[in-house]
């Protein structure tokens, strides 16, 4: 199912007599000026149609990439680093938490390729480079939203099945092989244009796939797109994260039920009445969780919703570059939303890099405290 071999003979007409240097109306470079004829087949002449941005976007873009590269870098780096050399975090869990630190690395694997060609004012690393970076975003950013689904999946059957729940590392090791296995095809087809195709957006310094091609068979690809990469995930993760809180709020509810009955105050013993409720605990990291899904893609399913669907005249070459930025700031933040809020991780980052001053108490140290604590209490008993 072929789309358009774009890279061979054929290319429409405008495009091949584009000549460089081309001006709008008011004498302005229009995008795509720097551009050598030869290139101009691999974008989609919505693009060539907009002023070129201020240098000092480009200038002002290729910085805050360069933020977010040593945030991520650094961030899932060490989760990769702690997560598979420490025995104690080596459990069927984690491995999910070692797989998304695993996508979020490789998404900025590519981010050079974007920095260049901003501090070059487009599309200066050419067709090459496209492939690379739509390849290895498709690639990732799949790969990551069916990893959050698995996540979710884990703890739903933690906590709703506490007992006999529990996946094991075989299980899990599976499941993770699945969603390698359920991301590759996305990031093939269109490298390979058997289905769809990788093409530059906005500023010509990013690319993805391509959603601004009207013909039937790219429509069809958008949408089975959307809804594998999209739909799924995001389903999946409401459900789990949605019967988390149900099941914690009606076992909240039935303990203080048998409290009541009990005349007391709670069945908890040493329970803080300052502390938050186990549900607004679980609720709130459900939200989160969800809220950095729902930030990181829905900007782009919309994007490639109204670019197949909508209003072309909706997508300017700035607002493409907003959801660009999203999903790379939320895959800076997921090191620290999965693993830094680890108790046992922060442990293993004290014992191995002092001079973060982290001080995380170790667990004998809370059981010491814990034993204090009481003891005292018995005393003015």
């Amino acid at each position: 199912m072929r789309l358009h071999n774009w890279t061979g003979l054929g290319a429409p007409s405008a495009l091949q007599s584009r000549a460089m240097g081309s001006e709008g109306a008011d004498g302005l470079h229009l995008i795509g000026w720097n551009i050598p004829p030869e290139e101009l087949i691999h974008i989609p002449q919505h693009w060539l149609s907009y002023i070129e941005p201020p240098a000092s976007m480009h200038l002002l873009l290729g910085m805050l990439y360069i933020v977010f590269f040593f945030m991520a870098i650094i961030g899932n780096g060490l989760v990769l680093w702690i997560f598979s050399s420490a025995k104690s975090l080596r459990t069927s869990s984690n491995m999910f938490v070692v797989n998304l630190a695993f996508c979020d690395f490789i998404m900025f694997v590519k981010i050079p390729i974007f920095i260049y060609n901003s501090f070059h004012r487009g599309y200066a690393l050419g067709h090459l480079g496209c492939q690379i970076f739509g390849c290895i975003g498709s690639l990732s950013g799949i790969g990551a939203g069916m990893t959050n689904a698995c996540i979710a999946y884990d703890r739903y059957t933690t906590i709703t099945k506490p007992f006999d729940g529990k996946l094991t590392r075989t299980k899990a090791f599976l499941m993770i092989v699945g969603v390698w296995i359920y991301a590759i095809p996305w990031a093939v087809m269109p490298l390979l244009e058997v289905w769809g195709r990788f093409v530059p957006e906005g500023y010509l310094t990013s690319c993805s796939f391509d959603y601004v091609t009207t013909t039937f068979d790219n429509k069809m690809f958008v949408a089975v797109i959307f809804s594998c990469s999209y739909v799924v995930p995001m389903s999946m993760i409401v459900f789990f994260y949605s019967k988390i809180v149900s099941t914690v709020f009606n076992h909240e509810k039935a303990l203080r039920e048998q409290a009541k009955k009990m005349n007391v105050d709670s069945l908890r013993s040493n329970q803080n009445q300052g502390n938050q409720s186990a549900e607004v605990r679980i609720a709130k990291a459900a939200i989160t969780i969800c809220f950095l899904f729902v930030a990181s893609w829905t900007p782009y399913a919309a994007l490639a919703l109204i670019g197949t669907f909508g209003d072309q005249t909706l997508l300017t070459p700035g607002v493409t570059m907003i959801p660009a930025c999203t999903c790379k700031f939320v895959a800076c933040l997921d090191p620290y939303v999965y693993a830094i809020s680890h108790p046992k991780y922060r442990q293993e980052l004290q014992k191995r890099l002092p001079w973060l001053a982290i001080n995380e108490p170790s667990d004998d140290t809370k059981s010491v405290a814990t034993a204090a604590t009481n003891n005292d209490q018995e005393q003015k008993a």
